[in-house]
């Protein structure tokens, strides 16, 4: 993974302050994550993260920011998340996201104008989703779609959805250029 861990804050806050907070468990986190990172590398040739996802049964998983989240639910105290988010989990339902502080002027500042722009798309489109909604919009798309379970999934394969900007060997040229 190549995204800072200031910056990963960041975008738990956003998702955090922008979503439906009912909603936004870590499953619904992961999707958040997985959108992205490849709306973002279909617009503008990266991912924002540059996570492993791997193909689950619920969809694409960032593996590096899972095992933090994860870390983050069982034991918060130790945490490299602990000033930023939390979990509840109120009797009989999912883990729930919450952030510990506001998502600040010099958090914005991490991103850029690009990652700004997809950041809103994404809440904007998935915001109010239920995990089961937003489950499903990430098994439409051609990288979930196309990989094998449980293997690693190609960044390359967002090119085959009809939304990305770039081909396949231009994603495939533009990771190596970086």
């Amino acid at each position: 993974m190549s995204i800072s861990i200031p910056k990963l804050k960041a975008i738990l806050l956003y998702f955090a302050e922008n979503t439906n907070a009912r909603f936004l468990g870590k499953v619904k986190l992961m999707k958040l994550f997985y959108f992205l990172d490849f709306m973002h590398l279909k617009n503008f040739g990266t991912p924002v993260t540059g996570d492993t996802y791997i193909k689950l049964d619920h969809g694409p998983i960032p593996s590096t920011i899972k095992n933090l989240i994860d870390d983050a639910a069982e034991n918060i105290e130790t945490s490299e998340l602990q000033d930023t988010i939390y979990f509840e989990r109120p009797i009989g339902l999912m883990y729930q996201v919450k952030p510990t502080r506001k998502l600040t002027e010099d958090d914005r500042k991490l991103f850029s104008p690009n990652e700004i722009e997809i950041l809103e798309k994404v809440c904007k489109r998935y915001g109010n989703s239920t995990m089961k909604e937003i489950e499903s919009a990430s098994h439409e798309e051609a990288p979930w779609a196309k990989s094998k379970m449980y293997d690693v999934i190609p960044y390359t394969l967002a090119a085959q959805d009809s939304d990305s900007q770039f081909s396949e060997e231009e994603l495939d040229l533009i990771k190596y250029l970086n």
